[in-house]
């Protein structure tokens, strides 16, 4: 049977290739590899996921670690072109746009590989953010895009994509949250942290943008400690953020916010069992905005702009910078009734990963598969 390699790096990879293994393996018609790079290593960061989502542990384990974007994308390739020489994939497929994503596509392309990249096609028109540059040269390099939104299609026909590379497939993030939610609903993450449906907020925190800048971070607190005052706020910290907190000397902002609910990172299950019982949701996260929509939770989006345009045109998602008066006011708008109401976009419908299934079918020659119109 013709090969796929999964490549995982990041929280956010996990999500979207959990359905995308069960849609294939499902077929049986392709064999699986699910390489990990450890490009987030932390335990509460990673591997508690892969059982969170019904993935198998992973085949292989690339152990790179953190450091700088350079040196983090050079462990990678050169871990990855010993696997690539070894496995012989007929085709690799990666997600996102972290740095694991943008390796992956560089390898493949030296070893003409075929790659395929979910999530494609996405830009948030900022080259300063790491992840723009990453989109930017995966999308060059791969040879299915399988884009989650109609403004996808559109960016990468502007760049001259050719048409017949480029595939609608909805959001692949989206199947694992509707696929979870059931058993997400039934835990008692509430009760554990003395929270009820629809009393709290929450609020995520990660961009090298807004916590690396002491001044940024300092005024992102300060917002969101003024608005734990009506409504508190649970507040799980990125590894990378509770570092800068602790060598920014903000802890009297802290201290001064005791409605402000600081916690250790979440599994998926948990924290979505949080974010779907939420009343508001802040977030420099761009998984979190689409959760969000999906949710019909009101949500913040605490950065000058957006790869996802979808949910602020469609959705629930509000961009609102990182103005500490700008975020109160937005945020109190919320909580007085005046939230930002959505819908769920088009192809959002747990669907998504049947359709790339049969796009990677087709590509590999590998079935005659249902129809794309037959599944919707």
């Amino acid at each position: 049977m013709k090969k796929v390699l999964h490549i995982v790096g990041a929280r956010p990879n996990f999500m979207k290739v959990a359905p995308i293994y069960r849609a294939i393996e499902a077929r049986g018609l392709l064999t699986q590899v699910l390489v990990h790079t450890g490009q987030h290593y932390d335990v509460k960061m990673s591997d508690v996921f892969f059982a969170d989502l019904g993935l198998p542990a992973p085949h292989i384990h690339l152990n790179v670690g953190s450091g700088s974007h350079a040196e983090q994308t050079a462990r990678v390739m050169l871990a990855l072109e010993k696997v690539c020489l070894e496995e012989k994939p007929d085709l690799v497929s990666v997600v996102g746009d972290v740095n694991s994503t943008v390796a992956a596509a560089l390898v493949t392309s030296k070893l003409h590989i075929p790659l395929a990249h979910v999530e494609a096609g996405l830009r948030s028109w900022d080259r300063s953010m790491p992840e723009e540059v990453n989109r930017l040269v995966v999308d060059r390099l791969a040879d299915l895009l399988l884009t989650p939104s109609p403004d996808g299609d559109e960016n990468l026909l502007k760049e001259g994509v050719e048409p017949s590379r480029i595939h609608f497939v909805g959001n692949v993030m989206i199947d694992s949250l509707l696929h979870a939610r059931e058993a997400a609903l039934e835990l008692p993450t509430l009760q554990g942290l003395g929270l009820t449906p629809g009393g709290y907020g929450v609020c995520t925190l990660h961009r090298a943008s807004n916590v690396d800048d002491v001044k940024v971070l300092g005024g992102l607190l300060s917002a969101l400690a003024h608005v734990s005052r009506r409504l508190p706020i649970v507040f799980p910290v990125h590894p990378r953020t509770r570092k800068m907190l602790q060598e920014g000397g903000l802890s009297s902002v802290l201290e001064a916010a005791p409605a402000l609910k600081l916690v250790e990172p979440l599994g998926y299950l948990d924290f979505l069992c949080l974010t779907a019982q939420a009343r508001l949701i802040l977030t420099d996260s761009g998984g979190l905005q689409e959760e969000s929509t999906a949710l019909g939770v009101p949500c913040l989006t605490l950065r000058e702009n957006t790869e996802r345009p979808i949910t602020v045109e469609v959705g629930t998602n509000l961009v609102v910078g990182t103005d500490p008066e700008r975020i109160r006011t937005e945020a109190l708008k919320v909580l007085d009734g005046q939230g930002k109401r959505g819908r769920i976009p088009e192809k959002w419908d747990g669907k998504s990963a049947e359709r790339i299934a049969d796009v990677y079918a087709r590509f590999l020659g590998a079935s005659a598969p249902v129809p794309l119109a037959a599944i919707g």
